[in-house]
């Protein structure tokens, strides 16, 4: 990335470039994600400018609902649809911090709970108010939730 570029003057660069590039997936889905992050910008009482994090929990969000949309063309049986879903978002994934892997999901969780004193299902608040700022977008929530839930079970 290069010097003092927000995320959201990088999206706007590589959608110029991805167009002249005559690139459709890469265009159609960088043109979306704009749109999202311009939505998220005048949502609320008065408008702002989204911080890189902010435009990361929006690109989060848009891939999300791409895992989401190929997943239920796939079942449906309309693989064509699911391909399109899965390319725009293997797009949006580039701009994502990568995904914590099962074990440093495993480790933030247990140090999480290890620093709340945490103990037993009805903790599970606590704890994901400290392990979320330290996720911060490399996991999905539910797959948090889920971590979080089995060790306070233990």
């Amino acid at each position: 990335m290069m010097f003092g570029m927000t995320l959201k003057e990088k999206l706007e660069t590589d959608l110029s470039t991805a167009m002249k590039a005559r690139d459709e997936v890469r265009t159609r889905t960088l043109r979306m994600a704009l749109t999202a992050v311009k939505n998220e910008e005048v949502a609320g009482k008065q408008s702002r400018e989204l911080s890189d994090d902010d435009v990361v929990k929006v690109l989060g969000r848009e891939a999300k609902k791409r895992r989401e949309a190929a997943t239920a063309f796939g079942d449906a049986g309309r693989e064509q649809q699911a391909q399109a879903e899965r390319d725009e978002g293997a797009v949006l994934e580039e701009y994502l911090p990568a995904q914590l892997g099962d074990e440093e999901l495993t480790a933030l969780v247990a140090d999480a709970i290890a620093q709340t004193g945490a103990a037993g299902p009805r903790a599970m608040g606590q704890v994901m108010k400290v392990v979320n700022p330290k996720v911060a977008g490399r996991a999905e929530g539910g797959r948090v939730a889920a971590e979080v839930k089995r060790q306070l079970a233990e």
